[in-house]
């Protein structure tokens, strides 16, 4: 029972951090960075950033419940 509330803990606390990752990654003036014609992978990129900081924010925040 502990095994199956500790994994909704981490699964919410993910979730909640991805969702707040995305809404602080569209403050960013990215399009400078981006070459032309490249829409794609610019798209690929951003979403990776999104991944990669959710995840440090969850794991971030899953060390102090834990």
């Amino acid at each position: 029972m502990n095994d199956i509330f500790y994994f909704l803990i981490r699964a919410c606390v993910y979730l909640v951090s991805f969702v707040v990752s995305f809404e602080a990654m569209k403050c960013i003036n990215y399009e400078k960075f981006l070459k032309k014609g490249h829409v794609a992978q610019a798209q690929v990129f951003y979403y990776l950033c999104v991944v990669a900081l959710a995840y440090l924010v969850g794991s971030f925040v899953m060390v102090f419940i834990r």
